[in-house]
């Protein structure tokens, strides 16, 4: 199955759920029925207000493990995803952080999720973590090894990070397309809530080369016509919430505005290359 399929749509905007903190993280509050509640809020947020997607993330473990999180982790997301899944009917994905990619496969292959978000799949990246090397190799093989077809979503020079070598992205967008196999490529600002700078997604699309290129933070309703006039689709969090705050929950009147106003820049984008066509 494609991404078109998938989403039903050639333009998905994905929502995510911040967990607020799992057991062994810093700042676990030691309840997980509370973290599965606030969870449940936010998706059925995400999905009234007219969501293509969900994607599920540990975000309040901060800090992370740099590979492997803790088996309690896993366990919980696991949970926490199923919970999701009875109560909404949109594809799932989940970002396991900070880069537990083969976790985060694990949890789909079991529960039917949909997709992964992997936030350095290829290459070497400085982190407040340390240094984080993309393992598609691992990736690959243990996707084919389960049997499953979850789609990797992958960013590229990805936030909160720098890397070791040139930061040249249209090598790097290529490199993880055609030598990690991402289903998808994202692009970031250089950090959460900041958004990428459109000359950089025409040089992503272009390296792209069909593969879809997936903005990956900063998008709100005030910048995603411009940002929606080259990307392929919108992962989104920050700018949902409610002002605006990375630590509050999802607004479902945010949510419907933004949706509105992504689904207005598209359709004027499309009906622009007709004229410009004609």
């Amino acid at each position: 199955m494609d991404l078109n399929q998938l989403f039903k749509t050639k333009t998905p905007i994905i929502g995510v759920v911040h967990l607020l903190p799992l057991p062994t993280s810093p700042r676990w509050g030691g309840s997980l029925k509370a973290v599965i509640s606030r969870a449940e809020q936010e998706a059925a947020a995400l999905a009234s207000g007219g969501v293509d997607g969900i994607m599920v993330e540990n975000f309040f473990d901060a800090p992370f493990a740099k590979t492997e999180v803790d088996p309690a982790v896993v366990s919980a997301m696991t949970v926490i995803v199923q919970r999701i899944q009875n109560l909404v009917p949109l594809p799932i994905g989940l970002n396991v952080l900070r880069n537990d990619a083969k976790s985060a496969i694990a949890i789909a292959s079991c529960v039917d999720a949909q997709f992964i978000r992997v936030n350095v799949l290829t290459g070497v990246m400085a982190t407040d973590q340390g240094l984080i090397e993309g393992d598609a190799y691992q990736l690959l093989r243990y996707r084919r090894e389960l049997g499953c077809d979850v789609k990797i979503l992958a960013d590229v020079l990805v936030k909160h990070a720098h890397p070791l070598s040139s930061p040249n992205l249209t090598v790097a967008v290529k490199d993880t397309i055609e030598r990690g196999l991402a289903d998808t490529v994202i692009l970031s600002g250089w950090a959460t809530g900041c958004p990428p700078n459109p000359e950089d997604l025409e040089l992503a699309s272009a390296a792209a080369n069909g593969t879809p290129v997936f903005i990956g933070s900063g998008a709100n309703w005030e910048n995603i016509a411009t940002l929606m006039q080259v990307a392929d689709g919108v992962i989104v969090s920050s700018s949902l919430k409610r002002h605006g705050r990375i630590d509050q929950p999802i607004d479902p009147n945010r949510v419907s505005q933004f949706v509105e106003a992504a689904r207005q820049a598209k359709k004027f984008s499309r009906s622009e290359k007709s004229v410009t066509s004609v």
